[in-house]
């Protein structure tokens, strides 16, 4: 390669950096215009404050029980969301039981899409056999029940938190996959990706610089819906009984609640849970609602960009 083609390649590289970063401001600022977007970000980093500031903000040890005396109390000055059945503060409890909901959203979010990500874009850039292998995989997984397999795996592989995020993970990337490959079919054809396999480019160099960055977007609002169904996934098996028995989570707590037969006399309870959940699962979805507004083609142009 001559001076001249590497100074060419040089700046068409600092051209895209540029294009990419322009691309990321837009997003942001069509995100916190979109009203969804806004309520949603709202709410994901009101929980994310409250699961970082946890011991700052009037809480004790979750699993630290009470006197007989501080059994089953009802919101009062002292515990703001009463007591459960062991004297437990129900407040401290739902406080760093976000950090377990959040905990597994994100990680199981991130190996999802990673694992997805790699596989479609492996199969929709290669093709022929390396393709039609690939596809039947994530279509034998996209045909296993999915709550009943987590609840078979998780009791398999025993009560933890990472199992959790494991049994997750491999329930939820097939359908990533399958999104990732239908664009890197598109993007493998267009004129960037052609022009830099014209310049000797390899298929690493496509794939992870070419070809990945432009499916970002893609991935993001994938991570989004995952991390709603992960957050879902923990409560319904904690509820069950298959979560960590040594975290206190949301769904944990309903766990107790309702194999301590007093649900119905202890709403102060089981609702603040129930609601973290709702709430939480609402801000994450209008977020993923927000994200699939703004990548339909067009919706630039309706908002002047």
């Amino acid at each position: 390669m001559t001076n001249a083609e590497k100074t060419a390649e040089i700046v068409n590289r600092k051209k895209k950096r540029e294009i990419r970063k322009q691309k990321t401001r837009d997003f942001l600022y069509l995100l916190m215009n979109h009203r969804m977007g806004k309520v949603g970000v709202v709410i994901i980093v009101l929980f994310l404050f409250i699961a970082f500031a946890a011991p700052l903000l009037r809480t004790v040890n979750p699993h630290q029980t009470g006197k007989v005396a501080h059994i089953l109390i009802p919101p009062n000055g002292r515990f703001w969301f009463g007591t459960d059945d062991l004297g437990r503060d129900v407040w401290s409890q739902v406080i760093f039981g976000s950090r377990v909901s959040l905990l597994i959203g994100f990680i199981s979010a991130f190996a999802t899409v990673f694992t997805g990500a790699l596989i479609g874009i492996f199969a929709g850039f290669y093709g022929g056999y390396i393709e039609e292998l690939l596809m039947r995989i994530v279509d034998f997984f996209m045909m296993l029940p999915a709550l009943p397999l987590m609840i078979v795996l998780a009791a398999v592989l025993g009560p933890s938190i990472w199992n959790i995020i494991f049994v997750v993970s491999l329930i939820s990337w097939p359908t990533t996959a399958r999104v990732v490959r239908s664009q890197v079919l598109s993007l493998k054809e267009r004129p960037f990706v052609e022009a830099s396999r014209c310049i000797g480019a390899t298929n690493s160099f496509l794939m992870f610089r070419e070809i990945l960055p432009n499916v970002i977007p893609i991935l993001f609002a994938e991570a989004v819906i995952m991390i709603t169904e992960a957050i879902y996934a923990e409560a319904v098996l904690s509820f069950l009984g298959l979560g960590d028995p040594i975290r206190i989570s949301w769904g944990s707590m309903l766990h107790f609640a309702f194999a301590s037969g007093t649900m119905a006399r202890a709403p102060w309870w089981v609702l603040p849970p129930i609601l973290s959940i709702v709430i939480l699962i609402i801000g994450f979805s209008f977020l993923g609602t927000a994200v699939s507004d703004i990548l339909k083609p067009g919706y630039k142009e309706t908002k002047g960009l």
